[in-house]
């Protein structure tokens, strides 16, 4: 019988938090581990948690708006098409659809790998950059793991602001260069997504089963790549040997990438927490901390500029 996450919910992981958080390294390395089949950026978030209001509205709002979802929104209105009033009609339809995609994709890179089939059942590791719908994810599936990958909000929008400028890797996924008015106005859209996603992992992660999960915050797999692989291994049921993940961090190791691939251009930007301090205005951090302010210091991170340390 071929495999299906229908029958094996446990083998589906997700890799929750922010873009721009060291994702696609995280997945890259765990696709590179044996019986693991990585999904990338399928954005189901983008798709079903619309934001609302659109991100114009941090450059044209008379004050910053609260940042929420159009289902979150509509989820009471009858007529809404995921409406609450018919969620035992439209959820089961939407689990099915999703379990026939990645089982679609699971299957073809376990046959690209051309490994003979042994009939052992993959490990389907998703990076879902629009964790802002984990609840509704996990709801579907609620017998799946999840890796809470955290980075500190604020290297999160430098990062983006790297990428909307001229010759950055986002301009042909979207993006576009921000002028020096409208960076502003990005700083504060963009610590808002941070914030709000974070929210929604947080709780997420705090009310599942805690052999099925795992928070890893990015500065410490900088840091200890190897370390961070063997505890985040075991929550995915994941039998990775020592030396397996020591590998495959060595292979992805930042220093290995080529510097043509690398830089404030490119997607492959930086390993280096903390680098917001040196790369954003003082007006840029203030209103950093204006709005990740209570997220920031909730996530355990230093408290934000002009606030005592307790002690």
């Amino acid at each position: 019988m071929a495999f299906s996450l229908a029958r094996d919910e446990g083998r589906l992981s997700w890799i929750f938090g922010s873009s721009r958080s060291g994702s696609t390294w995280l997945l890259r390395m765990l696709s590179a581990l044996d019986g693991v089949a990585g999904i990338d950026d399928p954005h189901l978030g983008h798709h079903l948690g619309v934001w609302r209001p659109i991100s114009l509205a941090w450059a044209a709002a008379e004050a910053p708006p609260d940042l929420t979802t159009l289902d979150r929104i509509k989820h009471d209105r009858a007529s809404y098409f995921f409406s609450d009033a018919y969620r035992e009609a439209w959820e089961p339809a939407l689990r099915q659809l999703v379990v026939a995609r990645f089982d679609a994709e699971a299957a073809a890179l376990t046959a690209a790998r051309g490994r003979p089939d042994d009939g052992a059942s993959p490990v389907v590791v998703v990076k879902e950059p629009g964790s802002h719908v984990a609840d509704l994810l996990v709801r579907l599936f609620p017998r799946s793991r999840l890796v809470f990958l955290l980075r500190d909000g604020r290297d999160v929008v430098d990062s983006w602001l790297a990428a909307y400028r001229d010759g950055s890797w986002a301009l042909d996924e979207g993006a576009f260069p921000a002028t020096e008015i409208g960076r502003l106005a990005l700083v504060r859209w963009q610590a808002a997504v941070w914030a709000f996603r974070t929210d929604v992992v947080r709780r997420v992660y705090e009310a599942h089963p805690a052999d099925r999960r795992v928070l890893v915050r990015y500065e410490d797999l900088v840091a200890d790549p190897v370390g961070q692989l063997g505890r985040i291994a075991p929550a995915l049921d994941l039998s990775a040997s020592p030396e397996a993940l020591a590998a495959v961090a060595a292979e992805y190791d930042y220093e290995r990438v080529p510097d043509t691939a690398k830089g404030e251009d490119k997607f492959i930007r930086s390993a280096s927490p903390g680098g917001w301090q040196e790369n954003c205005t003082p007006a840029e951090q203030d209103a950093m901390h204006e709005v990740m302010g209570p997220t920031l210091r909730a996530m355990g991170y230093e408290p934000v500029a002009g606030e005592p340390v307790p002690d």
